[in-house]
């Protein structure tokens, strides 16, 4: 399954990055998160609670960066453990760019599951994965006192 957005982020580049790397803005910004912290220099450790609609798991796992160019664009890839529904996988590119004295954010993401998380069907986990990263970014912003503004994907 393919996810992503597109988002105008009313704050310098460098603030945008800064914000997407410090735990207390991403616990703000992510929907039931309970715990998120550094476990080293480029792995988070989290626990979320996700609302899949007729169910809500908690999923233990971490997250791991890689190809960082600070600044400018990073991969991340996580892994976490719904319990008895399953194991739920996915990777997410996110590039910066300036626009004016604003950010230009770009995120695609692909994931996956396994076991009961399945039976569910894609279209309920793609729609609740696509209303998590968009209110994702709206709390983002929030949290760093800053407008985003979604804009179509192509």
């Amino acid at each position: 399954m393919d996810f992503g957005g597109h988002y105008i982020i009313a704050a310098p580049r460098q603030e945008v990055w800064e914000a997407l790397n410090d735990t207390a803005m991403l616990k703000a910004a992510i929907p039931g998160c309970h715990k998120i912290e550094w476990s080293s220099e480029k792995t988070l450790d989290l626990e979320i609670k996700v609302n899949l609609g007729v169910i809500h798991p908690v999923f233990k796992g971490g997250l791991t960066l890689s190809n960082i160019l600070p600044s400018k664009s990073y991969t991340l890839t996580g892994k976490g453990k719904g319990g008895l529904l399953g194991l739920a996988e996915g990777a997410a590119d996110i590039v910066l760019s300036d626009a004016g004295e604003q950010t230009d954010l770009v995120f695609t993401a692909q994931g996956g599951a396994s076991g009961q998380i399945m039976k569910l069907g894609k279209a309920i986990i793609g729609n609740s994965a696509q209303k998590v990263i968009d209110g994702f970014f709206e709390r983002f912003g929030a949290a760093m006192g800053a407008k985003v503004t979604p804009l179509p994907t192509h």
